[in-house]
Parts: structure tokens; C-alpha cells; sequence
């Protein structure tokens, strides 16, 4: 299967505009049907917190152009939008969101959709998105899929709960700011690394009313090797994936069968106790 990831300048809050330089940078490129094409967190509008501006359902227009990309290029999309709370009539709470990663098939449906574990705290985004309840595996042309979003990097238990469901390829779609960029780098790799799978994690890039953002999109193999890598302007990074060799890979090293799902803390006393 082709990866491909579309790092891109997103247009704040608008769009049509961002709607427009997605399909430019995707239109020259090569996408391959069958490809699997990943937009970064918020793609449409940026990493905003004007959830009752911005949320869309599934007959917005995000999914429309989304379904129009994935049907254009008979590829499967994952990207991410804003939808409206599932307790939108919460009083206390009345313009909360979900910040999702949203599956769409290269027949143009929504096939699945995962709502970040983690809302990013520091910045106040669990005052306007809930957070998801678990992790969400996609079969995609006999690959296992789990999307993930931005701040869930930092959390290798979602990911190991992914792994432990047998995934082969970790997408992360991000607006991850350039002053923790290594942070990014560093644990992209990490998450490959760990769980033998590939990683495809997709950043923005420019600027937002906050923040400056690195681009530096990835594409990790199974070993922690970057085989495909952008730089801090928009453009469209691809790298071919090898189920058979990852598998091979697996079966050569098989670490993921030592994997423990069961531990808990102990205190010190009842560690000394065991020993």
C-alpha cells in the first residue's frame, strides 16, 4: 500500500481556502489508487476551539470534500474534523465538541471515525472537546488501521491497546507546534519502534493565531526508520508499505508476544514483599 501524508499551511477557520490547497498539493502528486492519504488534525479550519463556528456531522461539508478526494483518487482518507458533542444538549456544557480522525473509503463513505483519548489539557482543549472512550482499529485492504490525534503521542497505552488488536499501521494526524518538534520526531519513532507497526504522522505547518508549526510530517517503518520525511513548507510526502516484510520482521523478533497488558503500581512495601 502507498502512505501518503499531505502536510499543509491550513487557512484559519476557512474552508473553502484549505479545501482548495489540499487539492492542489494533492493534484501534483502521484497518488496511486488503493493509496491510503492522510490531512492533519483539524484540517479544514485549524486547531480552533470555536466549536459551535466550526463542528460539522457527517453531512457537512468536510465529509463532502473529503468524500470527493478519496472517490478522485479511489484512495482511503483519514483527517481530521470537527464534530458536535453526543451530549450537545448537556446545559452545563452546551458548545462542547470532538476533536475526530474520520475513515473515509475510496468509495467516499465514512467508514469510521475515532475521537482523541487525550484533548490537550495545557492548552485548554478539554474545555471545549470531550475525549473519546477507546481506540479504533479499521481494516483497510487487509492492513489494521488505528488513527490517533496529535496529544495522544504522548500516551503509549493507546497505542499498545491498538497493538495488542493486531494493527499494522498507526496514523497520527497532528497541529503539533515547532517549539516541541524533537518531542514529535522523537516519539513517532518511539511508537514505531515499540509496537513493530508503521507510523504515519502528519503535522501542519505556518502559522495560526498562537503558534508556528514545523511541518515535518513522517513516515516510519516498523524498525523506527524514516523512510519518508517533509520539511516546514506544504507538500505531499509517500512511502510504499511492506505488510509481508513487517510480518516477516515480527516473526524474526517476536516482542509483541511478551507484551503485558495487566500491570498495575505497587507500593514499596508490597514490592519489597514480592522480591
Amino acid at each position: 500500500m502507498q502512505f501518503v501524508a499531505c502536510q499543509l499551511d491550513i487557512a484559519w477557520e476557512d474552508k473553502a481556502a484549505t479545501f482548495d490547497r489540499v487539492r492542489s498539493l494533492l493534484a501534483a502528486s502521484t497518488i496511486e489508487p488503493g493509496a491510503l492519504i492522510a490531512l492533519p488534525e483539524m484540517f479544514a479550519t485549524g486547531y480552533s476551539f470555536d466549536v459551535e463556528q466550526i463542528a460539522e456531522d457527517e453531512s457537512g461539508p468536510t465529509n463532502a470534500f473529503l468524500s470527493e478526494l478519496a472517490t478522485t483518487y479511489q484512495a482511503t482518507l483519514i483527517a481530521g474534523v470537527v464534530r458536535p458533542s453526543v451530549n450537545s444538549h448537556d446545559a452545563a456544557r452546551p458548545n462542547v465538541g470532538r476533536n475526530v480522525a474520520q475513515v473515509i473509503s475510496p468509495a467516499g463513505e465514512a467508514v469510521a471515525s475515532y475521537t482523541k483519548l487525550f484533548p490537550f489539557s495545557f492548552a485548554g482543549e478539554t474545555e471545549h472537546y470531550q475525549p473519546g472512550e477507546d481506540v479504533t482499529i479499521v481494516d483497510i485492504a487487509g492492513w489494521r488501521v488505528a488513527p490517533l490525534v496529535c496529544y495522544d503521542l504522548r500516551f503509549p497505552e493507546a497505542f499498545r491497546a491498538a497493538a495488542a488488536g493486531g494493527v499494522d499501521v498507526f496514523v497520527v494526524i497532528a497541529n503539533w507546534p515547532t517549539k516541541r518538534v524533537d518531542h514529535w520526531e522523537t516519539l513517532l519513532r518511539a511508537r514505531a519502534i515499540e509496537n513493530q507497526a508503521y507510523v504515519i504522522g502528519v503535522n501542519r505547518c505556518g502559522r495560526d493565531p498562537k503558534l508556528d508549526y514545523p511541518g515535518r510530517s513522517l513516515i516510519i517503518d516498523p524498525r523506527g526508520v524514516v523512510i519518508a520525511e517533509a520539511g516546514d513548507s506544504p507538500e505531499v510526502i509517500h512511502a510504499a508499505g511492506d505488510i509481508d516484510a513487517m510480518r516477516q520482521y515480527r516473526g524474526k523478533f517476536p516482542a509483541l508476544t511478551d507484551m503485558r497488558l495487566d500491570l498495575k503500581p505497587a507500593s514499596g512495601s508490597d514490592a519489597l514483599r514480592r522480591s
